[in-house]
């Protein structure tokens, strides 16, 4: 896949001359509505013998609007995590947008002169829902005025999941309240956080459960506070594991908030490691203990759900 970052105006000769198919929306999490996008793209650039392109923006649109600021804003999926969806999708042209002020003032029209037509694309797809300016002239109804029988347009229909819209407003909800199998369901894959282990205060290793103590992007959206059953991503390895999202309150107040994993059956130094933490299952609400002793019996029972969580799915998935 080949990663192509446009800043308006871009120049001609930034652009690959194949003729494409070319998928547009945002695609925060690049979840099964998306996915739907992009498959009927990757279709339809395949019966055609054309290349497959997507199209996206390195931040969201409601940032440069002030709708939402920066730190209001978090993604279900950076940029580098979005790009190993779509490399993983097999997107041959992956466009990087950066979505200024400049970019967010042309007219429809010129959108669909350069970043239609100027992409060479033969076929654009999209969700019935997207727009490329203010909706009352610049919705996929729109579409075929400014196009003008330049290329086709394929529609995707609203994709559902229990008669409601697979969206990503849905799985940030189902991620405010640790649901996990809900949110995992709508992205058609483990939820993913990326990060870098970084140096802690070590106090897990005096309990018995030495932690890896990862760093996220501010800008990356995490479950609610609590005690996951987690997978984690070390060196291309993936490990079981445990992990804690919370403030370490049962030592003392007002602590910055954390994300710990206890890697189960591992004890290798990982500091500095680039690493990525995929969220199963929720098990438990964070809770301030009134001994060490009863924290150590807590963590020891996490283990065995942890254990047992990943035994039960092994065991459904052998009986499919």
């Amino acid at each position: 896949m080949e990663i192509i970052k446009l800043h308006h105006p871009y120049l001609a000769d930034e652009i690959p001359e194949d003729k494409v198919v070319l998928a547009l929306g945002f695609f925060d999490g690049v979840h099964r509505g998306h996915q739907e996008v992009i498959f009927r793209a990757k279709s339809l650039a395949d019966k055609n013998n054309l290349k497959l392109a997507v199209m996206t923006f390195n931040q969201h649109p409601s940032i440069v609007f002030k709708k939402l600021n920066s730190d209001q804003h978090k993604y279900l999926s950076t940029v580098s995590r979005k790009e190993e969806l779509m490399e993983k999708i097999g997107v041959d042209y992956l466009y990087e947008v950066d979505f200024t002020s400049a970019f967010a003032s042309l007219t429809p029209q010129d959108f669909v002169d350069q970043y239609i037509v100027g992409l060479h694309a033969q076929t654009v797809v999209a969700g019935f829902d997207y727009s490329f300016g203010k909706k009352e002239v610049a919705s996929m109804v729109h579409l075929p005025m400014y196009a003008n029988n330049r290329f086709e347009i394929v529609v995707v229909e609203k994709q559902t999941l229990r008669e409601e819209k697979i969206s990503s407003t849905r799985i940030r909800s189902a991620l405010e309240v640790g649901d996990m199998p809900v949110a995992n369901n709508l992205l058609g894959y483990i939820y993913a956080t990326p990060g870098r282990v970084i140096h802690g205060d070590a106090r897990g290793r005096l309990l018995g459960f030495p932690t890896a103590n990862i760093e996220v992007e501010n800008l990356v959206k995490l479950p609610r506070k609590g005690v996951y059953v987690v997978e984690i991503v070390v060196g291309g390895r993936t490990y079981k594991g445990m992990a804690s999202i919370g403030h370490n309150v049962t030592f003392e107040a007002n602590r910055p908030l954390t994300v710990e994993v206890y890697i189960l059956d591992f004890s290798a130094d990982i500091y500095g490691e680039e690493v990525k933490v995929l969220w199963h299952d929720y098990l438990r609400d964070e809770k301030k203990f009134d001994s060490i002793d009863a924290l150590i019996a807590q963590l020891k029972q996490d283990e065995l759900d942890t254990a047992q969580f990943f035994e039960q799915t092994n065991k459904s998935n052998q009986n499919k």
